[in-house]
């Protein structure tokens, strides 16, 4: 096969349409397959940083929509691995238009100064962590939901509560870095728990938790769901990028959604590289037995329709890399405010591995049986053939 590769080359494109026609499906097919690859990567395979992996998020074991008392919070700080603990109230609401995109954040109430210590990797200067802390109506924002927004610092930003019925009209008063929370807004607790009723002000709907070592996470997980298993408010403790991943899962399984995609975009592209080669070796049978007079043996006229194949195929595959790698760039801007996994989307060496791999394959699988046939072909049925 590699002996005849340069004549293998030329053939790519003796028919220049449909080459081109079957190059861009597959360069379309491996772009949304490497995308796929790289997402499921992302959100499964990926390790967490060091300050996910001392992080816990504690919440109702039936629900996110049921809520927790707030004197469990005492009780879990006194459990042994225990750093430091804070409210993490989701708020909702709506900010400006939400018909706009980008005005879908994380609104979360928190603790203040627990929330700086539990938030190892954040980075703010300290007169605006000394503003969070005495500023009973102050916001900090994360630095791309800054730039997005077109926010500084000074700037208000009211939230129109659906959740809750209430308004919080907030002063931003600090712009953080936290490669773990992006696309976010925190502000503190008693802003909002001050203007409930008082029945419901004893209601959270999560805690995180900061644990002294990784060690300490699956022991301390264990402790606190073992703690209020009895409870009439059992809990369910993950860590924090399983916490995250929970919200996909209220879609389905998306794991297995990724995995039928991606076999769907693999037999699409079989059947249409595997067309292309049927109907060029129909077009080429009279070609074969030409060559066969010429002295080409069966092996040879096979390794020539296959990489004939494989080289559409890798070319497909190397355009199609090129595109996932400039969509998922795109993609993770706006998926990192959904999930902080997202947020740095790209396409990995082992993904352009997989798709290139994938390619070859198609190659291969696509272009055997017909080469094969045309290889068996003997010279007079060659020459005598009429298409």
């Amino acid at each position: 096969m590699f002996r005849y590769f340069s004549l293998a080359y030329k053939n790519t494109f003796r028919n220049k349409r449909r080459s081109i026609l079957t190059i861009s499906s597959i360069a379309i097919s491996l772009m949304l397959f490497g995308v796929l690859i790289a997402m499921y990567h992302a959100l499964f395979m990926s390790q967490p940083t060091p300050g996910q992996a001392l992080r816990l998020v504690t919440r109702h074991k039936v629900s996110l929509t049921l809520t927790l008392p707030v004197a469990d919070e005492a009780k879990v700080r006194q459990i042994p691995g225990v750093k430091e603990i804070s409210v993490w109230n989701w708020f909702g609401g709506t900010y400006k238009d939400n018909r706009d995109s980008r005005n879908f954040f994380a609104r979360l109430g928190v603790e203040p100064k627990a929330f700086l210590s539990i938030r190892t990797d954040m980075r703010m200067p300290d007169d605006q962590r000394k503003a969070f802390l005495t500023d009973r109506t102050g916001c900090i924002i994360s630095r791309d939901l800054s730039e997005n927004l077109k926010l500084k610092l000074g700037d208000r930003i009211v939230l129109k509560g659906d959740i809750y019925p209430y308004d919080l009209d907030m002063k931003i008063v600090g712009i953080f870095d936290d490669p773990d929370a992006t696309q976010s807004l925190f502000f503190d607790w008693e802003y909002l728990r001050d203007l409930l009723p008082v029945g419901r002000r004893s209601n959270i709907s999560t805690m995180a938790i900061l644990v002294n070592t990784t060690d300490d996470s699956p022991k301390v997980a264990k402790a606190i769901d073992d703690m209020f298993a009895e409870s009439p408010f059992p809990t369910k403790t993950e860590s924090e990028g399983q916490f995250a991943l929970s919200f996909v899962e209220f879609l389905g399984n998306i794991k297995l959604f990724l995995l039928l995609i991606c076999a769907a975009v693999t037999f699409t592209i079989l059947l249409v590289s595997g067309n292309t080669m049927a109907m060029s070796v129909r077009e080429r049978i009279k070609e074969v037995g030409v060559l066969k007079t010429l002295g080409f043996n069966s092996e040879a006229i096979l390794g020539i329709i296959v990489g004939e194949a494989v080289c559409i195929s890798l070319i497909g595959g190397a355009i199609g890399i090129g595109l996932a790698s400039v969509l998922a760039l795109l993609g993770g801007k706006v998926l990192g405010g959904f999930l902080p996994q997202l947020h740095n989307l790209t396409v990995t060496p082992f993904t352009i591995l997989v798709a290139l791999g994938l390619s070859l394959v198609v190659g291969l699988v696509s272009s055997f049986i017909p080469a094969w046939n045309a290889a068996k072909t003997n010279i007079l049925d060659s020459l005598r053939y009429a298409g």
